[in-house]
């Protein structure tokens, strides 16, 4: 309605005017308009997440049995530019494939184990939060996050195990395949064996010490570490079915995606960025995940020198980023900075640089600067 009256006044006001005139007044008016409606929708979208926040989500979460520690001098470096050890929520990349988060209110609630299960069982939001919750250091990655790219973080989760819930409902001993859905009609689904070998997948119902924000899937989200978020990390859960591998395939996969996502060995320079240094003790710093299997060592090269083994946090878990940091003495001139990792497997991240469809992305990230 609003650019329908603005579209009026200004073919009133063109009208009105010699046409030169005219055309200079439309497009300052158009272009004025334009700008307003955007910062008013931007407004409007953040103060409406705000007051969704307020009204649905709890002020605090009951206390984990098993709480993380917070990361201590040897776990975090401080370097200026470096992403922090434990990303902050308002700091956290999103992927959606809607446009406006959901608006869940738990009074309507509902968390249903189905499918290929012995009983369908079903939980409440205060039913989650009444039963032991565990907090557990994990990061998470998008499969289309780009060699060096911004789509991964780690996080503090809270939530309870998936395999209480699994075991209330009794899996049947045939199902291959645990899918989580979304209030949006979102699907992602993962191999059953997942579920057990080690990895402590949580249905989570908190981050970083608070209730999930809307945008990060409240009032409950699947967590699984080593896994890609296409085919695991549901927001606004509403839905655990139990399935075979060959009788459905989540949202991605129609689409050319790949069936299993394991998450692979990656590390990234944070600094320097891309430009001018100044010659001498430059600090280069970054993070590297491997999550479930852990980092053992990061190495740096410059140019085409010798790989150096950088120094590593200590691991917060297994299944939780380090950060490294190297010291370099930079010469002047153009020179190009690599960095690669190595997971507690033995296995050095593919040096091959590919794109990351259909099942991530691979390579070495480089940082090329000029020594001034």
């Amino acid at each position: 309605a609003g650019g329908v009256l603005t579209l009026r006044l200004l073919l009133r006001s063109a009208a009105a005017e010699d046409p030169d005139t005219a055309r200079r007044r439309f497009l300052a008016l158009a272009g004025g308009v334009l700008v307003a409606g955007a910062l008013a929708a931007a407004l409007g979208r953040a103060s409406l997440g705000r007051a969704l926040q307020r009204a649905h989500r709890p002020a605090a979460l009951p206390p984990p049995i098993e709480p993380v520690t917070a990361p201590g001098a040897l776990q975090a470096f401080e370097v200026p530019g470096l992403t922090p050890i434990v990303v902050p929520n308002p700091d956290f990349y999103r992927i959606d494939v809607n446009l406006i988060v959901p608006r869940v209110q738990v009074d309507g609630w509902r968390l249903t184990v189905t499918g290929m299960v012995d009983r369908e069982v079903g939980f409440t939001y205060e039913d989650l939060l009444g039963m032991p919750l565990v907090e557990r250091y994990v990061t998470i990655a998008c499969v289309s996050n780009e060699v060096g790219g911004g789509l991964v973080g780690n996080a503090a989760w809270t939530g309870v195990p998936l395999v209480d819930l699994l075991d209330r409902a009794g899996v049947q001993e045939d199902a291959s395949q645990i899918v989580g859905r979304s209030v949006d009609g979102w699907t992602a689904g993962f191999p059953r064996e997942l579920a057990y070998d080690g990895r402590d997948p949580l249905v989570a119902v908190g981050m970083n010490g608070e209730p999930l924000p809307a945008s990060h899937g409240f009032p409950a989200r699947l967590i699984v570490p080593g896994l890609y978020g296409y085919v695991s990390a549901t927001k606004w859960l509403r839905e655990i079915e139990l399935t075979t591998l060959e009788a459905f395939d989540a949202f991605w996969i129609p689409r050319g995606w790949a069936k299993h996502g394991p998450v692979l060995t990656q590390s990234r320079i944070d600094v320097p960025r891309p430009g001018r240094v100044d010659a001498g003790p430059v600090m280069v710093a970054g993070v590297a995940w491997a999550p479930h299997v852990g980092i053992e060592k990061v190495e740096v090269r410059v140019d085409d020198g010798s790989w150096r083994e950088a120094e590593t946090t200590r691991p917060l878990s297994h299944d939780a980023w380090v950060q490294w940091r190297h010291r370099w003495d930079a010469a002047r001139g153009r020179h190009a900075l690599q960095v690669r990792a190595t997971d507690r497997t033995g296995a050095t991240q593919a040096a091959e640089l590919s794109p990351p469809f259909p099942d991530g992305a691979t390579g070495h990230h480089q940082v090329v600067v000029t020594v001034v």
